[in-house]
């Protein structure tokens, strides 16, 4: 909700074809508790979100910039998506925390490959704060547009990690699945 949704609207803006996803159960909020998040299905839109959480406490979801995010995502796309849902191939699957690595990893590898098609996923470990976000997002951007200038993206995606990491002090995680 915060961080691939920054990327998705830095990327978007730049016209790069993108697509955002979750792989929790339920879209997740912070909530008033800390530890305690608010839930919502993933068919429930951000518009309905935001008037949810501007009824339960509109001060409180103002200050801690929720109200905000989510102002933002409606303006992207009308809900969350989930990525074990989507039957889409990518080029290309950027995470921005090992966790949703891990998942996305795991969900690739159990589904059944038809095309044999390759899939890099990528993770950018970015903390979930909004300023980190951008940063992050910039960063992806970043590497998005080496991919897309490099001859050979298959050659070229192991070097240009490997730069990114010496530039960024930042190491990522990268794996091939396949379709």
């Amino acid at each position: 909700m915060n961080r691939s949704m920054e990327a998705h609207d830095i990327l978007q803006k730049r016209g790069f074809c993108i697509r955002s996803f979750g792989v929790a159960r339920q879209a997740k909020l912070p909530g008033l508790i800390r530890n305690c998040p608010v839930l919502y299905d993933f068919s429930t839109t951000c518009k309905q979100m935001y008037k949810d959480l501007w009824r339960k406490n509109r001060e409180c979801y103002s200050s801690n910039g929720i109200l905000q995010l989510l102002g933002r995502n409606q303006r992207i796309k009308p809900h969350p998506e989930r990525f074990q849902e989507c039957s889409d191939p990518f080029d290309v699957i950027f995470t921005c925390e090992e966790r949703v690595y891990d998942r996305v990893v795991q969900d690739l590898c159990t589904r059944e490959q038809a095309t044999f098609q390759p899939v890099h996923v990528v993770n950018v470990d970015i903390v979930d704060t909004l300023e980190e976000a951008t940063l992050g997002a910039f960063l992806i951007y970043s590497l998005c547009q080496s991919l897309q200038q490099a001859d050979d993206m298959e050659d070229s995606l192991g070097q240009l990690l490997l730069a990114a990491e010496e530039k960024t002090g930042k190491s990522f995680l990268h794996t091939v699945c396949f379709y």
